[in-house]
Formats: structure tokens, C-alpha cells, sequence
């Protein structure tokens, strides 16, 4: 399954997006606001780079410089388990981009409105076979 922004966002145990909701709980993880003392821009819309350490099929073939994606959101997503984040991106803090369990992964960012960084994405994912 890939899930893309919600998508990435239901996983969750909960969301406290517009009120305490319970999300699907296939992570270990919450959905929260970004903080408003934080003094960044919300929502965080436009291109962000991603940081990933460990090789994943889902970002086979992009280079280091080429990881920049499109992203669209006012809550992040904060894992209790580091091994279930995939990648990163820095907005005024670290926040989870990506996630991986089983034969589950999305992604916080838009790979459709990545252009080319986005399209490699969903081909991988389409390739992948857990």
C-alpha cells in the first residue's frame, strides 16, 4: 500500500487535526500541528529536500542533490519507533517524510506534484515487492 499525505497521516494512532481523532493505528504515532512559536510559515507548502540514511527500493535511483519533493501540510506526523521513518525533512524541525512497515509506505510529500523526483518514486513503488 502507498498512502500520500493523509495517507501517511491515518496510519497513525491518532491526529489531532481539527479535534482528537483516532487514525487506523498501524504505526505507533501521532499527528500533530506544527507549532505556532515554531515562527515558520503554516501551512508548509512548496518544495523541501528529504533525508534519508538507509537504502530503500522507494527511493532507488535518486541522487543526493535530486531529493527534493512538493509537500502540502499543517501536521506532521511523529513516530515512537525510528525504525518505521524512512525519511526526514527539515521545516523549522525535523519531521517524518516518509514511512515503511511491512508492506506499507507513505509519504508526507506529493510525489505527483514532484515531477521528475516524484515519478521515480511511484515507478519504484511499483516495482517493489515487499
Amino acid at each position: 500500500m502507498l498512502g500520500i499525505c493523509l495517507g501517511l497521516q491515518i496510519l497513525a494512532r491518532s491526529s489531532e487535526e481539527h479535534g482528537f481523532h483516532q487514525g487506523l493505528g498501524w504505526l505507533d504515532a501521532e499527528v500533530v500541528e506544527f507549532a505556532p512559536q515554531m515562527k515558520i510559515k503554516i501551512p508548509h507548502i512548496g518544495w523541501n529536500e528529504i533525508d534519508y540514511e538507509d537504502p530503500t527500493p522507494l527511493f532507488q535511483g535518486l541522487r543526493k542533490q535530486e531529493r527534493t519533493f512538493y509537500f502540502v501540510h499543517s501536521f506532521h506526523m511523529r513516530c515512537d519507533h525510528r525504525e518505521d521513518i524512512l525519511a526526514t525533512c527539515r521545516y523549522g524541525i525535523d519531521f517524518t517524510a516518509a514511512v515503511h512497515r511491512n508492506n506499507v509506505v507513505a509519504t508526507q510529500f506529493h510525489p505527483e506534484k514532484s515531477q521528475d523526483n516524484g515519478i521515480q518514486v511511484l515507478r519504484n513503488f511499483l516495482r517493489w515487492n515487499p
